[in-house]
């Protein structure tokens, strides 16, 4: 069984929607999506967080290779995680919003403790 949540879609794809499903959680502090995706986004987000709370060049280009805009790396490192340099992961938090009206997907809203 593998560390992650394959999402029905092929790796590529899956990997570019986690990285864009970062980049804007990162870039307005809360996204709603479905609880799975939630899951998985929360996981990459938390290891960016650390990253830049270590705040050296090398974990910067650490994150530039995962999330996909130089200014939402910017205000990471600048603003997001100097607010958590005491708090020892945990960044997130998940809140229940209801089934999809659509396909009754449970939908979620993740967003910046």
């Amino acid at each position: 069984m593998p560390g992650y949540r394959k999402l029905g879609l092929p790796t590529d794809q899956r990997k570019a929607m986690l990285r864009n499903l970062v980049t804007s959680f990162l870039k307005h502090g809360k996204i709603e999506t479905t609880e799975t995706r939630a899951k998985e986004t929360r996981k990459l987000a938390e290891k960016m967080i650390t990253l830049a709370k270590r705040g050296d060049l090398h974990a910067r280009r650490q994150v530039l290779s995962f999330v996909t805009e130089k200014d939402v790396v910017q205000k990471l490192f600048d603003e997001i995680a100097p607010q958590y340099q005491e708090r020892n992961g945990g960044y997130t938090r998940i809140l229940k919003v209801g089934p999809r009206r659509g396909d009754n997907a449970e939908v979620v809203i993740l967003q910046l403790v």
